[in-house]
C-alpha cells in the first residue's frame, strides 16, 4: 500500500511533469532533424533502409500525429490536472484563513507601535477594508488583508499550461490542411469541409525596380453543403497576412502560371478551359486522349544541353510545354510558342492568354482557441504570482490605549517591510521575525531530515 502511495505521489508530482516536459522537448527536437511527410523510399535513399524503418516505426516522419506525442501529452495533461485538483482544497483553505483574524499572541514579520489610532496606518499600507474583533485573550483586534488572489497564482499558471498543452496537442493531432489553386473566376472545393473557395482576384504588387513586393488574393468562401445559396464570406489574403473564414485559416502560399487551353474538332471549338501548369484536360468525346500543360515559360529560350528555359519573368515570349497522353502512354511532348498549335488527327489544340494563378494553403484547427485561452490563463497566473503579493495587517490593543501593529506578506516580504518602515519610521521593527506556526513547520522539516 505504501509503495502504491509513493508511485501515485510521484505520478502526481511536479517532478514527473518536468520529466515529461523534458522528454517531449527532446523528442520534438529529434524529430525536427527529420524532414516531415516523406515516404519510406525517400528516407531510405536519403539515409539508409535501417534508419528509414526506424523513422517510420517511431513516426518521426509525422511527429505531431505520432502515438508517442499523444501519449506524452496525455500523461502530462493528467499530471497537471491531478496536481491542480489535489492542491485546490489546501489553496482554498489558505485563501480563507488569510483573511481571518490572527490567533492570540500571533506575531507577524514586522511590527510597530501605533499609538491610539492605527486605522490611518492601515490606509497607508493599502488596507481599505478594516474589520474589528476580540481575540481569545480578550484583547481588541483590528485586521485586514489584501491581494489574497495571489495565493492562486501558481495554480492558475499550471491550469493555463494544461489548457495550452491540451489545445496544442489536440490541434496538432486533429487539424486538417487543404490546398486550393486557380485563376480569378475559378471555384475550388475545400476537401471534405462542405465549403468552396472562389478566387475573385489575384494581384502581384511590384516595386519600382519591378521586383515582387506582395501577392494578394481576394477570395469568397461559400457553404456549398447547404442547398441553394449557402452562407458566404469574403476576405483578402496576402503573404504573412492570412484570413480566417468559417473556422479555417487561409494563407497565400505560392503562385504559378496558367493558360487557356482550347480544343477544336474539325475546326469547331468543342472545349475551352483555363489550366494551371501541371494540370491536364481530358478531351470530352475522346476520354483516352489527355493534354497536359506540363510547364510554362514566360520568356521562352532553348539552351543547348539544358533544354527549355526562361530568360526572365516578364511575359515576352510565352512558351507552352505540353505533354499528350493516349491510353496512359505518352504520345508526344513539345513547346508551342507564338501562333503555334498542335494537331492530333481531327483535333487542334491551342494555348493562349497566359496568366498567374494563386495557390492557397488552408488550415482547420478547432482547438486553436483552447490553446489561445491557455496562453491568456498563463499570463493571468504570472500576473497573480508576481503582482498580487498576499499581505495582511492587524493591530492589537495592548495595555491602556496603545496599539501594536503587525504585518505579514507571504511573498515579496522585503518590499512589504520597506513599505511598513516608511509608514512607521524608526518605530518599526522590520527584522524578519518568523511566526510561531512557521517555526514549528521548520522544526518538523528538520526533524524529518
Amino acid at each position: 500500500m505504501d509503495k502504491a502511495k509513493k508511485i501515485w505521489k510521484f505520478f502526481t508530482s511536479m517532478q514527473f511533469a518536468v520529466i515529461l516536459l523534458g522528454i517531449l522537448a527532446a523528442a520534438c527536437a529529434a524529430s525536427s532533424f527529420v524532414t516531415q511527410g516523406q515516404t519510406y523510399a525517400w528516407y531510405a535513399s536519403r539515409y539508409s533502409e535501417r534508419k528509414a524503418a526506424l523513422i517510420m516505426t517511431l513516426q518521426l516522419d509525422d511527429a505531431y500525429h505520432s502515438w508517442w506525442f499523444m501519449a506524452i501529452s496525455i500523461f502530462l495533461c493528467l499530471n497537471l490536472l491531478t496536481c491542480n485538483v489535489i492542491r485546490l482544497k489546501s489553496l482554498v483553505s489558505r485563501f480563507r484563513a488569510f483573511a481571518e483574524m490572527p490567533g492570540p499572541g500571533r506575531k507577524g514579520d514586522v511590527s510597530a507601535a501605533a499609538g491610539t489610532d492605527p486605522r490611518e496606518a492601515f490606509g497607508k499600507l493599502g488596507m481599505r477594508r478594516v474589520r474589528s474583533g476580540k481575540g481569545e485573550d480578550g484583547k481588541e483586534i483590528l485586521y485586514a488583508a489584501r491581494r489574497r488572489a495571489g495565493i492562486f497564482g501558481a495554480w492558475v499558471c499550471h491550469l493555463g499550461i494544461l489548457l495550452l498543452i491540451l489545445g496544442f496537442s489536440l490541434g496538432q493531432y486533429m487539424h486538417k490542411e487543404y490546398t486550393a489553386y486557380g485563376v480569378p473566376g475559378q471555384t475550388r472545393l475545400i476537401g471534405d469541409t462542405g465549403y468552396a473557395v472562389t478566387i475573385d482576384d489575384f494581384r502581384i504588387g511590384l516595386r519600382k525596380d519591378e521586383t515582387v513586393e506582395q501577392y494578394t488574393a481576394d477570395i469568397t468562401v461559400r457553404n456549398v453543403a447547404v442547398s441553394g445559396n449557402g452562407e458566404a464570406a469574403s476576405a483578402s489574403v496576402s503573404v504573412n497576412h492570412p484570413a480566417t473564414l468559417f473556422g479555417m485559416k487561409f494563407y497565400q502560399n505560392s503562385t504559378g502560371w496558367a493558360a487557356k487551353l482550347t480544343v477544336l474538332k474539325d475546326g469547331t471549338k468543342t472545349q475551352e478551359e483555363v489550366v494551371c501548369a501541371g494540370d491536364y484536360l481530358t478531351v470530352a468525346d475522346k476520354p483516352d486522349l489527355v493534354i497536359m500543360l506540363t510547364a510554362f515559360y514566360p520568356d521562352y529560350i532553348f539552351l543547348d544541353g539544358q533544354g527549355p528555359a526562361t530568360a526572365s519573368s516578364s511575359l515576352r515570349n510565352p512558351g507552352y510545354l505540353y505533354t499528350v497522353y493516349y491510353k496512359g502512354e505518352v504520345l508526344g511532348m513539345n513547346v508551342l510558342t507564338g501562333d503555334d498549335y498542335l494537331t492530333i488527327d481531327e483535333y487542334t489544340v491551342l494555348f493562349s492568354e497566359p496568366q498567374n494563378y494563386t495557390l492557397l494553403q488552408i488550415k482547420q484547427d478547432r482547438f486553436q482557441m483552447l490553446a489561445l485561452l491557455g496562453g491568456i490563463v498563463v499570463l493571468l497566473g504570472l500576473f497573480l504570482s508576481f503582482y498580487f503579493q498576499p499581505e495582511r495587517v492587524w493591530a492589537v490593543r495592548e495595555d491602556g490605549e496603545d496599539w501594536t501593529v503587525y504585518g505579514e506578506s507571504r511573498k515579496g516580504g522585503v518590499l512589504f517591510r520597506e513599505r511598513f518602515a516608511e509608514v512607521f519610521g524608526k518605530g518599526a521593527d522590520t527584522e524578519s521575525s518568523v511566526p510561531e506556526e512557521r517555526k514549528e513547520a521548520s522544526g518538523r522539516d528538520q526533524d524529518t531530515k
